[in-house]
């Protein structure tokens, strides 16, 4: 979320200078936390239909909620006098609230010491926003693409960088507007001890984000109708601006490391910088020129800081490096399957042996045959192929590594259980069980007789 007013104004001197305020990201062991994303779709329950910022027919909207936290203690952050997020502060350990284009609600949690507190901080969460939606006649909905609304239904929220997006996406790809509009997300982030354990969690998670999205798709149908795949999000991105996503050869180059990642942010073309609490479109330019010469789009102005921290926000890859590394292949689902999201991560990338048996489980194939996955498994799932097999198989594997490395860390909680409990709706899927959208699929053929509208009945907060 990058916060009008809040720009970090240090010069810049050199890539160096970029180089450094990544690298000083590393923290030891002991530090490290974890941070879960999550966004939902908002509806009014009378319609299903999207809610916008203002409201409609004299009900409120999205911006309503914000106002609600805000009166509860949550800081306001404004852009351009419209209230456009939340920052909960030390009470609620760093976390914040904003919106993502088209309304969807976005919890960026704090930062935890394990999964068991993130539990704790997402029922929290989705209670107060029921207690302030619900009177409202607002749903919240948790699928990983809108199931009804058309790009045209979809609102648009008042934050300035958007509209430079909205301008700019459709000159990359076909789904850029989608991406903003109409997917849902929930995404893990964690922490890195030093280069090298940044650059193997980088490749490990860079790796198996395709087998993420087969795990947790949850986005079988548009505009009232299956839609071929299951996951539409995963699709989306697809086909969204391959300049700043999927997976990139260079982050599997000899020698890649916090410097060479900065070289290749470099080249990723910018959107926007922030003066004075308002974003300058510079779409498509060279940030690289900007710091070496300067942009005749903005005389005399030179980068700082805070424009380089606002280019990573721009950057889409599957698994995004600023201080800590995101992890962003899933469809946002379930609690349960948020939950495992984390889990996953967390036992895969925060227990040594865990993390050594999954990278030694990606050399034993070269990285592109996990990128190739990419493009199949939106369609197939974990019916994708994969060596002789079906990625199912690997699901398996991975699954049993990250449920070691849960065991390992031993975080217990009030009952005395440990953090692989949050795992146990990933074992049903990779013993054979349905995904989400499977799930979702059969009910639309057997129960539902057809009416995607049910799945706000069932899959709603």
């Amino acid at each position: 979320m990058s916060n009008p007013g809040a720009l970090d104004t240090t010069p810049i001197s050199s890539a160096r200078d970029l180089v450094a305020w990544i690298a000083a990201g590393a923290k030891p062991r002991e530090a490290w936390r974890i941070g879960t994303e999550h966004e939902k779709f908002g509806f009014y329950r009378d319609d299903l239909t999207p809610p916008p910022y203002e409201g409609r027919g004299g009900r409120d909207g999205i911006g309503a909620l914000l106002a609600g936290f805000a009166a509860q203690g949550w800081r306001e952050i404004r852009d351009q006098g419209h209230l456009i997020g939340l920052d909960g502060g030390k009470e609620q350990k760093g976390a914040a609230i904003s919106l993502e284009p088209g309304g969807q609600f976005e919890l960026s949690g704090g930062l935890l010491e394990d999964v068991h507190a993130t539990e704790a901080e997402l029922l929290r969460h989705l209670a107060d926003l029921r207690a302030l939606a619900a009177p409202r006649g607002i749903g919240f909905l948790l699928a990983g693409f809108h199931p009804l609304a058309r790009r045209e239904d979809m609102p648009w929220m008042p934050k300035s960088r958007y509209a430079i997006m909205r301008r700019y996406m459709p000159t990359r790809g076909g789904h850029g507007l989608d991406m903003m509009l109409r997917t849902a997300t929930v995404q893990a982030n964690l922490d890195f001890e030093s280069e090298a354990d940044m650059v193997t969690k980088l490749r490990v998670s860079l790796c198996l984000q395709p087998l993420a999205t087969a795990l947790f798709a949850n986005s079988p149908f548009t505009e009232g109708r299956p839609n071929g795949y299951l996951s539409f999000r995963a699709f989306v991105w697809t086909d969204t601006d391959p300049d700043r996503t999927g997976i990139p050869a260079a982050f599997f180059e000899e020698g890649f490391g916090f410097e060479r990642y900065v070289e290749w942010a470099l080249d990723v073309p910018m959107y926007f910088i922030q003066r004075e609490g308002r974003f300058i479109d510079l779409a498509g330019r060279s940030f690289r020129r900007f710091l070496e010469r300067g942009l005749d789009e903005v005389p005399g102005e030179r980068p700082v800081l805070g424009d380089f921290i606002d280019h990573l926000t721009t950057i889409f890859t599957d698994v995004r490096l600023k201080r800590f590394l995101e992890m962003r292949g899933a469809d946002a689902g379930s609690v349960p399957m948020m939950l495992a999201q984390t889990a996953l991560w967390t036992g895969l990338l925060y227990d040594p042996a865990a993390l050594a048996a999954a990278s030694a489980l990606i050399r034993r194939h070269p990285w592109q045959d996990f990128a190739a996955l990419r493009p199949l498994v939106p369609r197939l799932g974990l019916d994708t192929p994969w060596q002789g097999g079906r990625l199912r198989d690997l699901a398996r594997e991975v699954v049993a590594i990250a449920a070691d490395g849960l065991k390992a860390r031993a975080r217990h909680d009030a009952a005395g259980r440990d953090e692989r409990r949050h795992l146990e709706p990933l074992f049903e899927i990779a013993e054979g069980g349905p995904t989400q959208a499977e799930y979702w699929l059969d009910r639309y053929e057997k129960v539902w007789r057809g009416d995607v509208r049910r799945i706000f009945d069932e899959a709603a907060i």
